[in-house]
């Protein structure tokens, strides 16, 4: 039987060094590893979403009746079982080592959230057929999951749009936080930031629900709003575009009240676990973004490993609700935190 110890070691063994598979995953041995798992730089914007998020405290609370919390989220009409989505992510070949091709990765993400009633997203890369592995593995189960864009040349993304529609998809998003990304411009594939005009004209071209993600200020998160976003996603894309950036949870709070609940605000950053996972709800989020912990589980026990890892998570959060006092998701805010 498939266990999160046995999973942990053999995506040891496969990531072949790529990812140490760290007892804690702070960034502190992979500093500087871009290609590769690490953060950029001193890699400050890595340990930055780790750090904040762990400094957290909740109060324990147990006189009430939230005895068997509800963890359902509904996104764009879509009911999931949990507020854990997969993140999109490319780049085996450069960032993980190959033992999985983009095919395979993309079939786990998007097979292992389904599988526990959640959602996975897929990625865009240097290679563009690791855009096309991912709306193959959506396409196999009728369009149930988010593909994401890379800030390319307008009439490259409208191309890549077209593509999302054809396939069915849920939902599509853009990572804007990868408009300077190393692996891209080594790649000859053009990124790059997007002006308001851009990014009223990308949304305003698709019929699809549209997240943003890489807000990580108040003022663009105005600015998605004005623009047409469906959502956005607060992130720092794991650390790995700009050293010295806050950590998500340092911001979330601030950017969700300006937000105010006209469209949904997702985050991902440092997220280790159920409790990370209810600190980030705590913080103003409606659901979280999972990146580098499912890798490590698509690695050790494909799509499996990711539904055991999203399981266990989903468990985790219960029990912190149970302990927090939370019987549904809604109930979840500031109160809970020291």
């Amino acid at each position: 039987m498939v266990d999160m110890k046995s999973i942990r070691q053999t995506a040891r063994e496969r990531l072949k060094g790529f990812c140490r598979v760290c007892p804690e995953c702070n960034g502190k041995a992979c500093a500087g590893e871009v290609p590769g798992m690490g953060g950029l730089g001193t890699a400050a914007s890595f340990k930055s979403n780790v750090e904040t998020l762990g400094a957290g405290r909740l109060n324990m609370r147990t006189l009430h009746d939230a005895k068997n919390p509800n963890t359902m989220y509904k996104l764009f009409g879509y009911e999931l079982s949990t507020p854990i989505l997969g993140a999109p992510i490319t780049g085996n070949m450069y960032n993980m080592g190959g033992a999985l091709s983009e095919e395979e990765w993309a079939e786990a993400i998007i097979q292992g959230c389904l599988t526990t009633g959640a959602i996975g997203c897929t990625g865009d890369g240097a290679d563009p057929a690791m855009y096309n592995s991912g709306l193959k593995a959506i396409g196999k189960v009728h369009g149930r999951g988010i593909p994401f864009i890379k800030p390319r040349e307008q009439e490259e993304v409208f191309k890549y749009l077209q593509r999302a529609e054809e396939a069915g998809v849920l939902a599509v998003g853009m990572d804007i936080d990868g408009a300077g990304l190393v692996t891209m411009a080594l790649k000859g594939q053009p990124v790059g930031p997007k002006t308001k005009e851009e990014m009223r004209e990308i949304i305003a071209s698709t019929s699809l629900p549209f997240i943003l993600k890489g807000i990580m200020t108040v003022d663009e998160a105005k600015l998605a709003i004005e623009v047409g976003a469906a959502a956005i996603v607060v992130s720092n894309h794991g650390g790995r575009v700009l050293d010295h950036t806050p950590g998500t949870a340092e911001i979330l709070s601030e950017i969700s009240a300006a937000v105010d609940r006209r469209i949904p605000v997702l985050v991902d950053g440092g997220v280790r676990s159920g409790t990370d996972v209810l600190k980030m709800l705590a913080l103003g989020a409606d659901a979280v973004l999972i990146g580098r912990p499912f890798i490590i589980a698509a690695y050790g026990g494909g799509a499996e490993g990711i539904s055991l890892a999203l399981n266990t998570m989903t468990y985790e959060l219960k029990q912190a609700m149970i302990m927090t006092g939370c019987a549904t998701l809604e109930d979840i805010n500031m109160d809970i935190l020291l």
